[in-house]
This record gives structure tokens, sequence and C-alpha cells, in this order.
């Protein structure tokens, strides 16, 4: 399994990023899949999930990005997304890829990319 985010970078206050998370070596289209982050000195946080999708794809976010972050997915490209708006110097962390196994619970984690939210 190989998980490979990329899209990081610095973004100023009340502007944009969006990450990738390219998918290797399992079937893709049928995990469930999410983001995680941790910001510098804090835990692990949950950002946000995806369904398998298919026909219609259900997705969950934490209070602390939702109105401001989509996830999203290609299955035929193996390929998970996270579009960042609005962004606050909150959002600083280094962000993580996740394949889920149960329960919102991770097994396979990519190496991670940095946001920076910064002025």
């Amino acid at each position: 399994v190989q998980l490979v985010e990329s899209g990081g970078g610095l973004a100023q206050p009340g502007g944009s990023l969006r990450l990738s998370c390219a998918a290797s070596g399992f079937t893709f289209s049928n995990y469930y899949m999410s983001w995680a982050r941790q910001a510098p000195g804090k835990g692990l946080e949950w950002v946000s999930g995806i369904n398998s999708g298919g026909a219609t794809a259900t997705t969950y976010y934490a209070d602390s990005v939702k109105g401001r972050f989509t996830i999203s997915r290609d299955n035929a490209k193996n390929t998970l997304y996270l579009q960042m708006n609005n962004m606050k110097p909150e959002d600083t962390a280094l962000y993580y890829c996740t394949k889920v196994a149960s329960g919102w619970a991770s097994d396979e984690w990519g190496q991670g990319t940095l946001v920076t939210v910064s002025s």
C-alpha cells in the first residue's frame, strides 16, 4: 500500500489550497478514506472522511473545518482530494491521507504534506 500526498504549501488567511493523495497497492474504490492533521506541538486530529463512493459519495467533517473544506475522490484515478477554502492560521499542520480500516480507524497512512497558513 502506498499513499502519496501532494499540494501542501503556504497559503494566506482566507486563501485556498487543494491537497491530493495518490493511492496504490489496494483496491481504492472498496475503502473509506480520510484526512487527518497534526498541528505543531499538538495531537493528531481527524479532519474529514468519505465513503467508498460509487453512485453517491457520503462525506464527513470535523466541526473545525465544516463549511470550509471539501473532501472528494476519483475512483478511476485512485486519488483522494481535500479542497481547503477560507483557510485560517489554525489550519497550519501536517496533513495525512489515510486508508480507513473500520470506525474511522486508519490502517495505512501517507507521509504527510505540510500546510502553512500565514500572512
